[in-house]
């Protein structure tokens, strides 16, 4: 018994990685795809122990796929998204095209998984930024204890968020400043990115902010809930893979951080690492390849009333993506709300 799923982007960081996630998962598949733009065809991608060859999205027949887990940014989601859920596939986009359309759900499983139902209105359901999603993980348990009022989120967020390109420019960057007379041009960034922190990621807006901190307010109330402020600043810094936040969190009610320690202890998805000590924390590096949200130096912050300081890292191509859509997947196989096929 199982399903056919389409990967659509599967030559790139997270599309590889939602094949890694699926096999890792055993998701219950008859079928695999994997998809991508012409002059990928036939590129080769892994599944397990096996190999599989693309094939080009624009000639490929979605008619019997259930599940079509789309990473190929949001100009291909646009035009993609609604002919492949008109043919009867669910798509679980990845990108940023869908997230905010009212008609669309916007799903951490974790967090709001009874609204996945939702998807019915036009068969797509959408994943949030990585940002968001690692945030809203850590955030849930707590809401639902004391109420968060307001957040106040700085980000440390890691190359591969911009795709293989930009990991490629920091490695570049990175031998040139050790290589006489290699020293490179930023290409992918406005400014080096190698032995440098840039606190701009995507585009101004008119109130100054840029768009990916506008995203985590925007999918956090859409997720978690409306009535929550908060504010943001991202930026990007030199590492490869893995996100970081230091997150300062107001709430209505009085909450120590014995008391957060042990709810997010017993919460899906987290782990806590959490030791006042030196090393006692996690780092990008440590949380690379995993598939928990972490969550260290938890402490009170005492400038606010009721009021906690956390540093939340995860790995952003998978909980940030290619894992939050398969378990969106799961989610779907488990409440029953597509029927299994025969293999």
């Amino acid at each position: 018994m199982g399903y056919k799923v389409a990967i659509v982007g599967a030559t790139g960081n997270v599309g590889r990685e939602m094949l890694n996630v699926l096999a890792e998962r055993k998701f219950p598949i008859s079928e695999l795809y994997a998809l991508a733009s012409r002059r990928s065809i036939g590129t080769e991608v892994s599944f397990g122990d096996s190999v599989i060859k693309c094939r080009d999205l624009e000639n490929f027949d979605f008619a019997g796929v259930d599940f079509c887990l789309m990473s190929a940014g949001s100009t291909v989601s646009k035009e993609w998204s609604p002919r492949i859920g008109a043919q009867g596939a669910i798509v679980i986009d990845n990108s940023s095209c869908w997230r905010y359309d009212q008609d669309v759900p916007l799903i951490v499983p974790e967090v709001n998984s009874h609204a996945i139902r939702g998807f019915t209105k036009k068969n797509i359901i959408a994943n949030p930024n990585c940002s968001t999603a690692q945030l809203v993980v850590a955030l849930k348990p707590l809401h639902d204890a004391a109420t968060i009022t307001r957040v106040v989120v700085s980000t440390y967020q890691s190359v591969s968020g911009a795709g293989k390109d930009a990991m490629d420019e920091l490695w570049q960057q990175t031998k040139g400043k050790y290589v006489p007379g290699q020293e490179l041009e930023p290409r992918k960034f406005p400014k080096q990115i190698a032995f440098n922190c840039i606190p701009h990621i995507d585009v101004f807006m008119e109130d100054g902010y840029t768009k990916e901190e506008w995203k985590m307010l925007a999918e956090t109330k859409k997720i978690l809930d409306p009535k929550i402020k908060l504010t943001a600043t991202c930026v990007r810094v030199p590492v490869f893979v893995g996100h970081s936040e230091a997150v300062n969190i107001e709430f209505a009610k009085p909450i120590t951080p014995e008391e957060a320690r042990d709810i997010l202890r017993a919460s899906p998805g987290i782990m806590v690492i959490d030791k006042r000590e030196p090393g006692g924390y996690i780092t990008p590096v440590e949380a690379a390849g995993e598939y928990a949200t972490f969550v260290s130096r938890i402490r009170e912050d005492a400038t606010v009333e009721n009021g906690l300081t956390m540093w939340i890292v995860s790995d952003n191509l998978l909980k940030g993506a290619a894992l939050n859509a398969v378990q969106i997947a799961e989610t779907i196989v488990n409440q029953r709300l597509l029927p299994q096929k025969a293999a």
